[in-house]
Parts: structure tokens; C-alpha cells; sequence
């Protein structure tokens, strides 16, 4: 069918509201799509109606011209209900449309989980019941099983029950890229309130630091914005309170994401090398100019392989490398050439990303400026990166799913042997607590029955300037209550 102006969705059970959504807008991204009761009035614009009913006994759905009906056996198990609803959505949009999704009707962020889910229950045959249950495409069933075994073999070495690990959110950047929609700002509207934010991270640093006594910190995780936009100095005084706070004698990994090639200096990276850090990365997102002019990123692709050069010259030896595909305008050509200049590098480790435009990024909110520019993610461009990877050495480790995201396709982080972001499969399998700092840092709780409990703190820098006294009782609280 052609492309439709305006989808509604007619929906009986609002709980379901998130798998209908997600599973349409997949097959239709970018389409104006709305959720709505029955018996409402639709948009005169809507081109498809899709209408799911949930009744007593049995799941009605229809989808353009398409009509399906399935009786449950069992229609209080809500995961049974939601599978079949889904899987026979799926199936209609996929007729409608005259194309699989590579992740068939998954819509969930984490298809590893599911895989160990199915590694559990019959060996050897998780990646027949993904494509089976799912349709998820024999390359993504095979991937999330690959990734499954190797995060289990990392974390087979990790006592997360008596660990947990640090993160410590830095929200500020040189500029805000056209895509972004992380919590960050623009450091030169906040320039003369830094030094104010770190007094506020200090104070909750100093009040948390016994929040998960005794147990052992496996990792530290610097992120944000751009750690790096602040200045030596300042950078020096936060790593110096991290070592004054918390016992890095057990730390595994120790990250502080530089980010942008724009924020990096020599004598920021020497701050880095005066204390335990053991992980960076440098950012490129793409090694075209074009591209980068575009989004707004403030950097040249020259200055990406001076920052990258630079780093290493100091001698950290595992550097991690950002990349997104999807960005507007390229297409294999130019994701063929980031991934030779990347190779010519040959960092440690590589994260891909498939572009996820989210609501509140400028590039979603201005969409109608970049309508004649392509967004493309295909099995070519992913393959492209994979086999660039693999050239340098480098095993997938983890992987994550947004919604919105090109093509449809995944965020995979690949490295070398020993190189892989422990963090990053810790914070992705939701298996060790995390206690979060700063500015939008959301601490994990995670019980041993799998339950988890998150204390989140507010988003807005001057809100938590403001507040901060509250987010500390906020989260000692939380956490000691919850022991």
C-alpha cells in the first residue's frame, strides 16, 4: 500500500496501548499515528485504521482491508494475550505492507534477555523460537543468541549480587546535536552554573557514598552531555571526589565517555591519565563532513583523528568509538566510507547505532525541514559495520533496541577480546544495582527475585540545583528502606 498521511489506532484496552503503537509505527515511521477509544471520532485525514479489541475469550483485529480473530485458552495470562495479539498484528501489517521487519514483532529493548530466556528453556533452540514465535529474521535471531553467550561469559565472572556499579551524569555539551534528545545543554548557557553543579554532584556524592555498603563497586561510568566540556581543572576536582568517596580498589572498568572530538584536550586527556580511568571514547558519529555540518555536531572530521591519535599517544589503550547510522543523507556510500577511515584507526571498540529519532530531538520537531533528505538503515549499511568490526578484531557484546529507530534495526557494541563496555551489559541486563548521580541519573535497585526499583532524579539542571537535598533523602530512602 502506499504510504498513509494519518494512522489510527482504535484500541479497546489501553493497557496494550505501547505494543500496538510501537509494532505500527514500525512498519510506518514517520506517519502521524494516533491511539484512540472506541467510538471516537477519527482524523478526516486517517488513510488506515488498525482496531484491536481485547474481549473475554478472544482478540479481534483489523488493519485496513484485513480482518483477523484468535479465541485465547487463557485470557487472564496478559504475556500470552499480548503475544498472539501482536504476532497476528504483525502479520496483517506485514501483508498490508509487503515486507518483514528484521526484528519481526519484537518491540521490546532487549531481544538478549529473550534469547537467554530460550538458551534456558531449550538449548539449541532459542534461535528457531525467536524466528518462530517472533519472525524475527534468522540474522537478528542468531545475533541476540551470540551476544546472549558472550555477556553470560562476562558476567559469569562478576558477583553482581554484592556488587553494584557508579554512574555519574556530566549534562552539558559544546552544542546540542540535531538528533539528541538526552538531557543535556549547551555549555555556554551554562558556563558560569559548572563549577555550582559540581558543588551539588559533591554534596550528593558525599551523602550516597555508603548507600550500597558493603558491597563491591565493579565499575564507574562518567557520562552525560560531554564530561569533557568541563574545563581541567573542574574535570580534575570531580575525579578527585570520586576517589575521596568511593573504594576503587575492586573496580573493573572505569569510563569516562570524552565524547565529542570538539571538547578533547592534551591536558584534559593528562587529567584523565593522573587517575584510575581505564576506558574512554571518542565520538566521530560519522567521518563525513557533510554530515556532520548538518547535525550540528562542531567538529571536523579532522578533529576526530587528532583527539582519537592524541589519546593514544598518552597510552590509553581502550578507546571505544560512537557511530549512527541513519544520519540524513547517507546511505551505503557514506557509511562505507566512515567505516574505512574507522578501520584505519583500528580503535578498540565500536558502537552502532541505528538512529532513534525520539519526540523531543530538534530533528523530530523540524522534521518537515529535512523531508527531502533520506534516513536510511538497511541489511547493506549494518552489514557494512559488522564486517568492519570484525576486520579490526571485534566480537557483538551488547546490544538495545529504541523506539523510532531506522530501519528498525538495533544499537550493537562490538570490541576486541578483553575490550568490551562491562557497564554497558550491566546496565542493559538490569543484573547489579546502580546508583546514579547528577543531573537525570536514575539508581537501579535490583532485588533477587529479578524485581527492580528505580529512584530517579530530576532532569533539569536548575531543578536540581534547587533540589538536590531532596534527591539525596530521595534516594537514601529508596535504598535503605529497600535492603
Amino acid at each position: 500500500m502506499s504510504q498513509p498521511r494519518q494512522i489510527s489506532i482504535i484500541l479497546n484496552d489501553r493497557s496494550y496501548e505501547y505494543d500496538v503503537y510501537t509494532l505500527v509505527i514500525a512498519f510506518f515511521q514517520g506517519v502521524r499515528t494516533q491511539v484512540f477509544d472506541p467510538g471516537s471520532e477519527l482524523p478526516s485525514l486517517t488513510d488506515l485504521t488498525v482496531r484491536v479489541m481485547i474481549e473475554p475469550g478472544r482478540i479481534l483485529l483489523t488493519a485496513g482491508n484485513l480482518e483477523r480473530s484468535e479465541l485465547l485458552a487463557d485470557a487472564a495470562d496478559r504475556s500470552e494475550v499480548k503475544n498472539r495479539m501482536k504476532r497476528n498484528l504483525y502479520e496483517m501489517l506485514r501483508e498490508l505492507c509487503g515486507y518483514d521487519l528484521p526484528w519481526g514483532s519484537l518491540t521490546g529493548i532487549r531481544p538478549v534477555k529473550l534469547a537467554m530466556e530460550f538458551m534456558d528453556q531449550a538449548p539449541g533452540l532459542a534461535e528457531k523460537r525467536m524466528e518462530e514465535r517472533y519472525h524475527v529474521s534468522p540474522s537478528k535471531a542468531a545475533l541476540s543468541v551470540r551476544i546472549a553467550r558472550r555477556e553470560r561469559m562476562i558476567l559469569d565472572g562478576i558477583d553482581t549480587k554484592n556488587g553494584y556499579s557508579l554512574y555519574i551524569g556530566i549534562p552539558f555539551c559544546p552544542s546540542i546535536c540535531l538528533y539528541c534528545s538526552f538531557s543535556s545543554s549547551p555549555l555556554r548557557l551554562w558556563e558560569k552554573q559548572v563549577d555550582a553543579y559540581l558543588d551539588a554532584l559533591t554534596l550528593e556524592m558525599r551523602s550516597c557514598r555508603e548507600c550500597f555498603s558493603p558491597r563491591q563497586l565493579h565499575t564507574v561510568y562518567i557520562g552525560g552531555g560531554t564530561p569533557t566540556t568541563l574545563n581541567p581543572g573542574q574535570l580534575e576536582r570531580l575525579l578527585g571526589e570520586v576517589e575521596s568517596c568511593f573504594d576503587l580498589t575492586g573496580v573493573m572498568e572505569y569510563t569516562v565517555e570524552a565524547g565529542r572530538p570538539d571538547s578533547i584536550t592534551r591536558e584534559k586527556l593528562e587529567v584523565l591519565r593522573r587517575h584510575p580511568v581505564t576506558r574512554i571514547s571518542v565520538n566521530p558519529q560519522t567521518m563525513n563532513q557533510k554530515t556532520l555540518d548538518l547535525i550540528g555536531r562542531g567538529h571536523t572530521v579532522e578533529d576526530t583523528v587528532r583527539s582519537y591519535e592524541l589519546a593514544r599517544s598518552l597510552g590509553f589503550d581502550n578507546i571505544n568509538m560512537d557511530l549512527i547510522v541513519g544520519l540524513p543523507g547517507e546511505g551505503p556510500d557514506e557509511i562505507a566510507y566512515t567505516m574505512d577511515r574507522i578501520e584505519a584507526l583500528d580503535p578498540d571498540a565500536v558502537t552502532v547505532h541505528a538512529l532513534a529519532l525520539k519526540r523531543a530531538a530538534r530533528l523530530a520537531l523540524h522534521m518537515e525541514e529535512y523531508e527531502k533528505i533520506s534516513f536510511q538503515a538497511s541489511d547493506r549499511i549494518m552489514e557494512r559495520c559488522e564486517k568492519g568490526c570484525e576486520k579490526l578484531g571485534m566480537n557483538p557484546y551488547y546490544l538495545y533496541r529504541q523506539k523510532n529507530m531506522a530501519g528498525n534495526y538495533e544499537n550493537v557494541g562490538y570490541a576486541k577480546p578483553g575490550k568490551e563496555g562491562i557497564y554497558n551489559i550491566l546496565i542493559m541486563e538490569e543484573v547489579e544495582c546502580i546508583l546514579a548521580l547528577g543531573a537525570s541519573g536514575s539508581t537501579k535497585i535490583v532485588y533477587e527475585d529479578g524485581r527492580i526499583e528505580r529512584i530517579e532524579n530530576v532532569k533539569d539542571i536548575r531543578n536540581y540545583l534547587d533540589r538536590i537535598d531532596e534527591m539525596i533523602k530521595r534516594k537514601e530512602a529508596g535504598i535503605w528502606l529497600n535492603r
